[in-house]
């Protein structure tokens, strides 16, 4: 019984909050029920060491505490969507964090850490969201194709990512939020055997992480 009653937790809450999303179209389940969902069901399962009814009093108060950082997600990655949308940065939400996907082409001049002037409006977007929601810590990395020397590829993209982490802080972003890394071509996203694959490798993100 106590066992059903953890489980009908679970099941219920992911049932009943599974949504289509309005970007893409496909149907998924937020952070915040899978958070909520995950939360109940731990308490439950505390709960139920004592009675079923104690698993129920802990499935309620499990649930409010753990919708509490999917939910705080969730709405920051919508607002991120609606700041950035048409202007080729991708909003990719992970399990536990929210990239950021910005292409080379469009943030940097050619083979260099000067951030295009054009771009400057879509990252102060991003800032204003980051000081929105600041529970949290950014990991900047630069990535590039594998086309040159490693050391020049792994240069270049600590120093891209370095340019992007300090505009954001010039915008208002702690510093004491940010790690930031170069990554060279050693995470590439695509084939580098195309000119196609090389271009999406060449790139900057920005993973938003919820502090704990």
């Amino acid at each position: 019984m106590k066992k059903l009653v953890s489980l009908l937790a679970l099941g219920a809450l992911v049932s009943a909050c599974t949504t289509v999303n309005p970007y893409t179209g496909q149907t998924q389940t937020a952070k915040s029920t899978w958070g909520t969902a995950i939360g109940a069901t731990a308490g439950a399962l505390i709960g139920s060491t004592q009675s079923s009814e104690g698993a129920l009093i802990g499935a309620l108060a499990g649930g409010a505490v753990g919708g509490g950082v999917g939910y705080y997600m969730d709405v920051q990655a919508a607002e991120l969507r609606a700041e950035l949308v048409s202007t080729g940065v991708q909003v990719v939400e992970d399990t536990d964090s929210i990239r950021l996907i910005m292409p080379g082409n469009i943030t940097f001049k050619t083979d260099s850490a000067d951030i295009n002037s054009s771009f400057y409006p879509v990252l102060n977007s991003v800032a204003r969201v980051l000081n929105k929601y600041s529970n949290s810590t950014i990991l900047v990395s630069g990535h590039t194709d594998s086309t040159g020397s490693a050391d020049y590829n792994l240069n270049l993209s600590r120093s891209r990512a370095n340019s992007v982490a300090a505009y954001l802080q010039g915008q208002g972003v702690k510093q004491s939020r940010f790690e930031v890394m170069g990554m060279g071509s050693s995470n590439p996203i695509a084939s580098n055997s195309t000119a196609a694959g090389r271009a999406q490798n060449r790139r900057t993100e920005i993973k938003i992480i919820p502090n704990k």
